[in-house]
């Protein structure tokens, strides 16, 4: 639980902190310290790091339209009550002359793990890459007499890092729940898919090629009011089964897609323009994991 260096806090920091007797620290030794790159897919990217006696700290971004960086500190013992954490960047003993700086304040709610949200995470990241312990303070919830010093060990940070920015540059720009529900639509009495549709469709394949554990997917094929109600029926049926192919394809197990037919049924717009036409000639897509 000892630092393998020296803490050069001011005396700010200190009077900022509900300081009332011993500080506990935690920390990996410079030896010890080891930065794990735990999950790396276009999905989900998540490094990791081990904090010995005291939990496990991650740093995880995941497939979304929106950047997104998010840091947990995944403790043992959760805390007790509601509480405010200190985040400081701090210098190690080999840099001397440096002053800690503070990253964030960290809200502890109870029986939750400490997160940060993604500037502050950044922050944390570049502060590392910069040879700086991101720390967190707090008063302890068990011990009122003590309060607690968490650090994140900069040594054997940086290749592992790499390995994460790359990670985080090829996620995809989408997540699951954009591609659960899709409407793929048709050129006039064909199985040939918009070009839109066609790109709907590729966005699907390539998130399946990452993640083929669906529970269940449901193909609903619909068409026009043109051509005889038999014709449209079948040719509802046809529009579903290719894309049921093109999923197993992906390695979706064939008994997880359930395929319906409804040929002129259920429109969703009147069958009076050439535009309106187009809208129910679909097949919707519907997907679900556990």
């Amino acid at each position: 639980m000892k630092f393998r260096h020296t803490l050069v806090i001011g005396f700010s920091l200190l009077c900022a902190l509900p300081v009332s007797g011993a500080m506990r620290q935690y920390s990996a030794s410079v030896e010890s310290s080891d930065w794990a790159l735990e999950s790396a897919s276009r999905l989900q990217c998540e490094l990791s790091h081990q904090v010995p006696g005291y939990g496990e700290a991650k740093f995880v971004s995941v497939a979304s339209k929106q950047l997104n960086m998010e840091f947990d500190m995944q403790m043992s013992l959760l805390p007790k009550k509601f509480a405010i954490a200190a985040v400081y960047a701090v210098p190690p003993s080999w840099m001397p002359g440096q002053a800690p700086r503070e990253i964030a304040q960290m809200q502890l709610r109870k029986q939750y793990h400490g997160d940060l949200p993604e500037a502050a995470a950044w922050t944390m990241l570049s502060e590392l890459e910069k040879g700086f312990w991101p720390t967190i303070y707090y008063q302890d919830w068990y011990n009122r007499h003590d309060s607690v010093a968490v650090a994140l060990n900069a040594s054997n940070f940086m290749p592992q890092y790499q390995e994460f920015v790359n990670c985080v540059s090829q996620l995809l720009p989408y997540s699951f729940e954009d591609i659960a529900y899709t409407v793929l639509s048709y050129e006039k009495n064909s199985t040939d898919l918009t070009k839109y549709s066609e790109r709907r469709l590729q966005m699907i394949g390539e998130y399946l090629k990452e993640d083929s554990n669906l529970e269940l997917v449901l193909l609903d094929g619909y068409t026009d009011s043109y051509g005889g109600r038999w014709n449209n029926e079948q040719l509802s049926i046809k529009r579903a089964n290719e894309i049921k192919g093109y999923l197993t394809a992906l390695g979706v197990a064939d008994d997880r897609i359930e395929v319906s037919g409804h040929g002129e049924k259920r429109h969703i717009a009147p069958n009076t323009t050439s535009d309106t036409r187009a809208l129910n000639r679909r097949v919707v897509v519907r997907l679900s994991k556990t």
